[in-house]
């Protein structure tokens, strides 16, 4: 073979010199973007932890005040209805029916309500004041609900305080109902723990009931204090696990923050957040810089690079021209649609040549809308390249074509099939999809259409894709998660 002449080596260099630019650009942005991506990883593991940690700290010691304080009004439900307490005088029966603890620094009175709700024993007194808790929630909850145990109250105002109030029934031996003790939190106590910890300017710290309702928020704000949160996305994540964090904005003021929670043995929920400005702070002025530094290089390379202006030019054009024509979905790896036209036209042809079955599976994603909605987009495209390799891994003869058909629909096309055979074969896929999403984020499952036809002169492959389609409308109208086949006489196979 005859060397290269001059002029093919000089037409070569550019597009070598080209290669090594971008090589050397893509590698460098590589390492930095390794680089950052790691050190904005660190960032956020270590507020996490810092988080949780003031979480775990903050609940014990809320969860320690209130079991000492749960523990007096136990003592006081179970001496209550004895008959040598009631037959004490007042002085010996305070002694027998309060601790030291409901006289502690921010506790307010222990007092003993009967089934009309009249305060009948008050432990800052000898004689109680007349009272009457009845339509309180905090007593009606214990009337009607003899299995409620601890019950603490929405904030209110309470002896002249603003606090939380926590009672217990008070039951004779056979369960009858006999009244209810009760105890008061002050906000004090939440302000004196809140000024001890050291937050950043836009941390937040919010105590919430199992229900949503919010009882505490620092920095105060009594305006939200008492309101219910249990439709917010950060308490959502919060009620339905024991512990977690969530990234997203705060209902209350707007902030981005990363919302870590911590949910201990008592009936609060305690919900730490800061601001992803704090969190990132510093690797965005590092960020910045590198970027920086790397957009003078690429400004360098950039000058180098117009001298091969033309060639990338005559380059981009031969790259938009295989696009246009490429027969690949990007996401998937599967055929495209234009791909899927050309090979079922040219399989039809044939089958009608040789009078074989063309068998066609038309496969869509089952609430792939919710999926998306609920997970985000990124897992939606994880499960529809779940979906796609599925049939990738059945399209296993060089004349199947796997094939994304739009969206979230794909089509298999399976010549020589019959209609048993092409069940059988969607049966596979639906049980692989569905087994596959076992332990993953969410759960996805596809509805299958099944056609098989010989083709006829009097037929066209739309036909054998419109029979495809009306069996997978009707998989999913019959509830989805299943295979069903063309002809109306067959019954679908569902899961």
């Amino acid at each position: 073979m005859m060397p290269d002449s001059p002029s093919d080596i000089s037409r070569l260099a550019p597009r070598w010199l080209l290669a090594a630019a971008v090589l050397v650009v893509v590698g460098f942005s590589a390492i930095c973007g390794s680089v950052l991506l790691s050190m904005r990883q660190g960032d956020e593991r270590l507020a996490n932890q810092m988080l949780s940690n003031l979480a775990a700290s903050i609940d014990a010691d809320i969860g320690r005040n209130i079991e000492l304080y749960d523990l007096s009004l136990r003592n006081v439900a179970i001496n209550v209805p004895a008959p040598e307490v009631a037959a004490a005088s007042k002085p010996l029966r305070q002694l027998i029916l309060f601790d030291h603890a409901a006289t502690a620094r921010h506790f307010g009175a222990l007092q003993v309500m009967d089934i009309a709700g009249n305060v009948t024993v008050d432990s800052a007194r000898l004689e109680p004041a007349p009272l009457n808790f009845v339509d309180e929630e905090f007593f009606k909850v214990h009337q009607r609900d003899p299995l409620f145990g601890l019950f603490i109250s929405k904030p209110m105002l309470h002896d002249g305080a603003y606090g939380l109030v926590l009672s217990r029934r008070i039951e004779a031996r056979d369960g009858s109902f006999l009244g209810v003790v009760s105890g008061f939190i002050r906000y004090s106590y939440f302000h004196e723990m809140m000024a001890r910890l050291q937050l950043e300017p836009e941390d937040v710290i919010t105590v919430i009931r199992q229900d949503g309702v919010l009882v505490m928020r620092a920095p105060f704000d009594m305006d939200v204090v008492g309101r219910d949160m249990s439709r917010t996305p950060a308490v959502q994540q919060a009620l339905a696990s024991l512990a977690g964090a969530y990234v997203g904005q705060s209902a209350i003021d707007g902030v981005q923050r990363l919302f870590v929670w911590r949910e201990g043995s008592h009936p609060l929920i305690v919900i730490v957040g800061r601001a992803t400005a704090t969190i990132y702070g510093q690797w965005q002025q590092q960020a910045l810089q590198i970027a920086g530094a790397m957009g003078v290089l690429g400004l360098i390379a950039c000058a180098g690079l117009l001298l091969l202006a033309r060639e990338m030019r005559k380059r981009a054009l031969a790259e938009n021209r295989m696009a246009r024509f490429a027969m690949t979905d990007s996401l998937t790896g599967l055929s495209n649609r234009r791909h899927f036209d050309t090979v079922i036209e040219a399989e039809w042809q044939r089958a009608l040549r040789v009078q074989m079955p063309l068998a066609l599976l038309m496969v869509d994603a089952d609430h792939f809308k919710i999926y998306n909605d609920v997970f985000g987009h990124q897992a939606g495209d994880l499960a529809l390249s779940g979906i796609a390799g599925s049939l990738a891994r059945h399209a296993q003869r060089a004349s199947d074509c796997a094939a994304r058909y739009g969206g979230e629909e794909f089509a298999l096309i399976l010549p020589g099939l019959s209609l048993a055979e092409a069940i059988e074969l969607g049966e596979r896929i639906r049980i692989e999809i569905s087994a596959s999403q076992d332990g993953g984020v969410g759960s996805m499952t596809v509805s299958i259409g099944a056609c098989s036809m010989v083709p006829s002169a009097r037929a066209a492959p739309e036909d054998l894709i419109r029979d495809a389609d009306i069996a997978l409308y009707t998989a999913k109208a019959r509830g989805r998660n299943q295979t069903f086949p063309s002809r109306a006489s067959q019954q679908p196979l569902a899961a």
